[in-house]
């Protein structure tokens, strides 16, 4: 019996210097990729400084997904609270707490590239959906968020706690999305407006962060099991196979399937639906010109 003990409290320790060192581990990585330093050298934006240009990047804030994590008025909130994974909140964008640290160049490069003006990393940041934004469009985001009215409001800081930084170490979660980001200096033209493929796939970057680079599906990386995987938006069966355009648009406008059942709450349709009639069929254009694939199945009533 005292030998069983012993080899039971032997493994029982062996366990837990393991965990130990694995929290150890995934800390200290964590904290050498948030603190690396990155260097960008775009080229100055050029803001027209007039309200079409305000009125497009109120558009592109809304449309483009900003709103669901920063909020109306860019005014910011808790985005999402993971219990041990992380608290994530999405900060206060007005210019009473933006613009004491961030002239245009700089709300662009945390746009693009993920970083704030010292160049260290934005905490989960999805820069990846919006690196290839081009300096027109990022220019007007960073117009109207210098319109906005100040807001002191205060939703507090992100917290990467002990399971999110081991998500971050096993890859499972975008800590640090700048670290896939190219840095390197490049225009970015921008894609005239229009019912084209073309546009489609640039306004459908913004959908990489959730359904994944090939729109094919995914875990969506360091979210809660209750959630459900990001739809596959290819035209495969387990995909968009089936729908048409009117769907397409019907889901994106008021958050419903072909069936009529409700998309996930996650899926920020709110947002997406205030597209205009060119963007959508945009969008579907390219969606619908994917390859097909596999990917994660189609979603089911929540």
């Amino acid at each position: 019996m005292r030998t069983w003990f012993l080899r039971l409290a032997w493994l029982a320790g062996i366990f837990f210097a393991a965990v130990a060192a694995l929290f150890a581990v995934a800390w200290f990585k964590a904290e050498a990729d948030m603190a690396r330093v990155y260097e960008v050298n775009d080229a100055p934006l050029r803001l027209a400084g007039d309200e079409a240009e305000r009125e497009r990047g109120a558009h592109l804030y809304r449309v483009g997904g900003c709103v669901e994590c920063h909020g109306e008025g860019g005014r910011g909130k808790v985005f999402i609270d993971a219990g041990p994974v992380a608290r994530v909140v999405a900060p206060n964008l007005t210019p009473a707490v933006l613009g004491t640290r961030y002239d245009a160049d700089a709300i662009g490069v945390a746009i693009r590239h993920g970083l704030d003006p010292q160049g260290r990393p934005l905490r989960i940041m999805p820069a990846g959906d919006f690196m290839n934004l081009s300096d027109a469009d990022t220019a007007a985001l960073a117009a109207y968020l210098q319109s906005l009215p100040d807001s002191d409001n205060d939703p507090g800081a992100t917290e990467i706690r002990p399971l999110g930084r081991v998500l971050h170490l096993l890859g499972k979660l975008h800590l640090v999305p700048a670290a896939g980001i190219d840095h390197s200096p490049r225009r970015r033209e921008a894609i005239a407006p229009a019912a084209t493929a073309e546009y489609g796939a640039y306004l459908a970057q913004v959908c990489t962060g959730c359904h994944g680079a090939d729109w094919a599906g995914q875990r969506v990386p360091g979210t809660p099991p209750e959630l459900p995987p990001a739809a596959n938006l290819t035209p495969h069966e387990n995909g968009l196979a089936g729908w048409s355009e009117a769907d397409f648009a019907r889901a994106l406008r008021q958050g419903l399937r072909p069936d009529g059942s409700q998309l996930h709450p996650f899926m920020p349709w709110g947002a997406y639906g205030a597209m205009t009639e060119t963007e959508v069929s945009a969008l579907w254009l390219h969606l619908s010109k994917l390859p097909a694939k596999p990917g994660q199945p189609k979603a089911r009533k929540p």
